[in-house]
């Protein structure tokens, strides 16, 4: 069979490399529209920072790895443009040659991934002016930083969410003065407002600026970028992140009759087929199914995209697996806090009309008569009526990674409150309270 698959990086060659491994005698064509594979992108931020000293300690596996380990024809700067689905054909450009391609296939996946949105802003295309999504977005930045003309002191992220905070802190380790404008009146607005109130806090300790619900216009400046300018102030700046979200990259699949479905994804089942025979679909350009919302949703993260890329490889090659969903965890480090959360905050399951209650504690992350014990702020949401758990999130210095990990656990297999209160737990004062935090939240809310 010709397989083939467009994109390089974390979904595509999951799915590639399961191929390989439960397979043989297939042709396996890799398009990536980019020149490097299969990198870690959560890692770009650290690069920025300092932690991680060169982009090239996030890459996974090499083009040259792929095509002379694997026997996989992984190809660079090849933008697919089109899809001929009856013909089963895809179309689109070398652009190291500048000619079109065209290649037939017997099954295809469609691991494209997402781009950063950029808003049509007065003045967006003058230079400082930057996004992070790849390794040359990530050596674009560390040039204009080190290399350019501009001595950088003043920087901006536009958006605080994941990526606009983690490079806020990733500015500041490098000596710079950081403003976050957010037009919502709070950062990493997936938390519920008592929670974010702890990372603003945060931030102002480490002298970043809040500006908050406050809207971006466009932004000023002879060539180089100089001010940003928002519906209240102009705001000098010497290098703007834009950190606003990111939108599939799925331009293409409208015209091959591929459904998409939340936010512009392409909708798949849980086998990662989409509604085209033969085509499937995984990672940041597809739709996942959420095991508390019980619908599809649009949650762009590399844990999903490596696993749904996984299952699409086995299910190209008929190894029947089924994707089970996600529950929303995710997990950020912000100067010396922990952010966790999982499944549902507060305000979006009252958005989904669910009828919710929820409890706050403080709790410490081991016993609290053993040295070095570290505050932690644990919220618990629950269905009022079957006490069914439908979300957590954690807030501190140590132990927040374990106890989401719990959580998310107890969310996929639709445990309540109660439920909680019987696990079994490690303890030991080093590492923990007789009673866990989330059993402490738990014995609260019953």
């Amino acid at each position: 069979m010709k397989f083939i698959i467009i994109g390089g990086d974390a979904a595509g060659m999951s799915a590639a490399m399961q191929i390989v491994r439960n397979s043989s005698g297939h042709s396996i064509t890799v398009l990536e529209k980019g020149g490097i594979y299969s990198y870690g992108q959560c890692g770009l931020p650290y690069v920025i920072g300092g932690k991680i000293n060169s982009t090239d300690k996030v890459i996974a596996r090499t083009q040259q790895e792929f095509k002379e380990k694997y026997n996989i024809d992984a190809r660079v700067f090849h933008e697919v443009k089109s899809i001929d689905s009856e013909q089963k054909l895809v179309m689109g450009i070398d652009h190291s040659t500048g000619e079109s391609f065209e290649l037939s296939f017997d099954r295809l996946l469609i691991a494209t991934g997402a781009s950063p949105v950029i808003p049509k802003w007065e003045g967006s295309s003058l230079q400082g002016i930057f996004t992070l999504k790849t390794i040359p977005d990530t050596e674009e930045i560390l040039d204009y930083l080190y290399k350019g003309f501009r001595d950088v002191q003043e920087v901006t992220i536009i958006g605080g969410g994941y990526i606009g905070i983690e490079m806020a802190e990733s500015f500041v380790e490098i000596g710079k003065s950081v403003t976050i404008i957010e037009r919502n009146n709070q950062l990493v607005k997936i938390f519920d407002k008592e929670l974010s109130d702890l990372i603003h806090d945060e931030a102002k300790r480490h002298k970043i600026t809040l500006k908050l619900g406050e809207s971006v216009e466009g932004f000023i400046g002879d060539g180089q970028v100089e001010y940003v300018r928002t519906d209240k102030a102009e705001i000098k700046t010497d290098l703007v992140l834009v950190a606003v979200g990111v939108k599939p990259n799925t331009a293409f699949s409208k015209d091959a009759g591929i459904v998409t479905g939340v936010k512009g994804a392409i909708q798949v089942n849980s086998y990662m087929q989409t509604n085209v025979e033969d085509i499937f679909a995984a990672g940041d350009c597809a739709t996942q199914y959420h095991r508390i919302k019980e619908r599809d949703d649009y949650i762009p993260l590399g844990t999903h995209a490596n696993k749904q890329g996984q299952i699409a490889g086995l299910n190209m090659v008929n190894l029947h697996k089924t994707f089970k969903g996600v529950v929303g965890t995710s997990i950020i480090k912000f100067f010396d806090l922990t952010l966790g959360r999982t499944g549902l905050s507060e305000k979006e399951a009252e958005g989904l009309n669910m009828p919710v209650s929820s409890v706050t504690i403080q709790a410490r992350n081991i016993a609290g008569y053993y040295p070095d014990a570290k505050k932690m702020t644990v919220k618990l949401v629950y269905h009022k009526e079957n006490h069914k758990l439908l979300g957590g999130q954690i807030i501190g210095e140590s132990g927040v990674d374990k106890r989401i990990d719990v959580l998310a656990t107890a969310l996929f297999h639709s445990m309540t409150i109660e439920d909680l209160l019987d696990l079994d737990l490690a303890y030991a004062p080093p590492y923990n309270s007789v009673w866990d935090p989330i059993q402490q939240a738990a014995r609260k809310a019953t």
